[in-house]
């Protein structure tokens, strides 16, 4: 099954938490915090959202970072996935 985002959403996929410290601490999954980096999975075709138009400026493979409460979280085949608007996408990590 493959998830295709209408409009200006866009389905990304956490990115792994960090397993060890810097200083080599290895951290077990309970306290290994979640980052809010995510990899752009799809994007949407863009289009008139709202009466303005949307031109669509992140692609499949960036990686984003997105408000800590945005978007919806979905489950498909034992993968979790969210939902976000392009809006809701605060920066592209370069």
């Amino acid at each position: 099954m493959k998830l295709k985002p209408l409009a200006d959403r866009v389905v990304i996929k956490q990115a792994k938490a960090e397993e060890k410290t810097k200083s080599g601490i290895i951290l077990s999954s309970g306290s290994q915090e979640k980052p809010q980096m995510y990899e752009v999975i799809e994007v949407g075709p863009g289009g008139i959202v709202d009466g303005k138009e949307v031109v669509m400026t992140v692609k499949p493979g960036d990686m984003v970072i997105t408000g800590k409460y945005s978007g919806t979280e979905v489950k498909i085949e034992g993968e979790t996935y969210m939902i976000v608007s392009q809006n809701d996408i605060l920066a592209v990590v370069e």
